[in-house]
């Protein structure tokens, strides 16, 4: 589904990694970013010292992006040397102190220049998820302490894809997904509400009549979720521009705490949707399969997995062979919730979480594979991964397969 491409949000990026003499008080009160002269391709010559807006951005994988507006100064360090070449610098400010010191030597910085005009300074710990993720939504080499740099134009740069945007939103960029065209069958079918997330899915599903479950599960999963997320935020963009022509007024004075209780309920549907979206299409997917399963099944100390195959009443029948057991977790976002699944099933050995997140660490994933947890990642978003991982992966097909060998009746 078309969402546009990234050269319609940048100029330009560069990535390098950080040594201590850039950020590392106790070493250096410089304030420069080294090593920029390669960012000229898109920043221009820094023969004028010049000011450029900026946001700074301390990224991390576990929690909301540290956020900074500011300014940051690019200018010949050698303007005064004629007879020596220019020697470009990126001077960041002293309000950013707090963003740019969060890092550390070695650490990773990526520098964005918006459409607008804007930089986007992006600081994130070497080897982490956010890092990998970044890396391959640029189409970039792993860093090293030169920078590398990149232009983006729209005859070479792919459409982005649900992986794409994923990470977008990690960077606080949001990709306008609403269409419209969809409005007319949403009102009809549910007027101007929401309905349960299952009765919404399954509206998304009966739109996608092509989509073949059979076939090619990896795909119409993608699909399903694609297209109920266009739906979700056009209902949801109709929704809010009744509320807001409506305006937030209360006997003659303004209604702050009814436009903060408003937003919040935005918010939070949004981050329910998400999961709830893909459980209702995996179970979908499942059922196309003529697989057996329950949702939140209860195992010991009353936990829930998302999906146990073939049942919760086979896993407590202590003579069913434990080795046909399949317990899945499924979650939108990984993060560090993943080892949540771990204690899901005592008699499960080996469990399974499908996962929409891009791009996760490699030492994220070596530590999945050594709790005794297999990653299943839709096929379309598995090229955010790394070759050795990707190897190791299992797609939706990989895990139907496992579930319906386990079904079989032992020879």
């Amino acid at each position: 589904m078309k969402r546009g491409y990234l050269a319609d949000y940048f100029v330009g990026v560069g990535v390098k990694r950080l040594s201590g003499t850039e950020v590392d008080p106790q070493v250096s009160n410089g304030h420069e970013f080294q090593g920029t002269r390669v960012l000229q391709a898109f920043l221009g010559p820094a023969s004028t010292r010049r000011s450029i807006p900026c946001t700074y951005l301390w990224l991390t994988d576990d929690e909301p992006p540290a956020r900074l507006d500011a300014s940051a100064t690019w200018y010949d360090s050698r303007a005064n040397q004629p007879h020596r070449r220019p020697e470009p610098r990126l001077l960041y400010t002293t309000e950013a102190e707090p963003i740019v010191y969060q890092v550390a030597d070695g650490d990773t910085l990526f520098v964005c220049l918006g459409r607008d005009g804007r930089l986007l300074i992006l600081l994130c710990r070497a080897a982490s998820d956010i890092e990998q993720q970044l890396l391959w939504l640029f189409g970039l080499e792993a860093p090293t302490e030169r920078f590398n740099q990149k232009a983006f134009d729209p005859s070479h740069d792919g459409h982005l894809d649900f992986a794409a945007r994923h990470i977008l939103e990690a960077i606080e960029i949001e990709v306008p997904v609403a269409d419209d065209h969809w409005l007319e069958a949403i009102l009809k079918a549910f007027g101007p509400k929401f309905p349960g997330t299952a009765a919404f899915s399954a509206f998304a599903r009966q739109l996608c009549p092509d989509v073949a479950p059979l076939e090619r599960p990896d795909q119409a999963l993608m699909a399903w979720l694609e297209l109920e997320e266009v739906l979700f935020f056009t209902l949801e963009r109709h929704i809010i521009d009744d509320r807001l022509r409506a305006g937030f007024l209360g006997e003659g004075q303004t209604d702050v705490d009814g436009f903060i209780s408003f937003s919040l309920s935005v918010q939070n549907r949004r981050k329910s949707r998400a999961g709830y979206s893909l459980e209702h299409h995996l179970a979908a997917v499942f059922e196309a399969h003529g697989l057996t399963f329950d949702r939140g099944g209860r195992t010991e100390s009353n936990k829930k997995p998302d999906f146990l195959f073939p049942g919760a009443a086979a896993y407590r029948d202590a003579d069913f062979d434990a080795g046909r057991l399949t317990l899945l977790g499924a979650k939108s976002s990984c993060k560090d919730r993943w080892r949540q699944v771990l204690s899901e099933g005592e008699r499960v050995g080996r469990k399974h979480l499908v996962t929409l997140e891009p791009g996760i660490s490699e030492n994220q994933t070596d530590e999945m594979r050594a709790a005794q947890l297999q990653l299943v990642v839709p096929t379309p978003i598995q090229a955010s991964y790394r070759p050795a991982q990707q190897a190791w992966l299992f797609s939706l097909d990989d895990l139907i397969d496992l579930v319906k060998a386990r079904a079989r009746p032992p020879v």
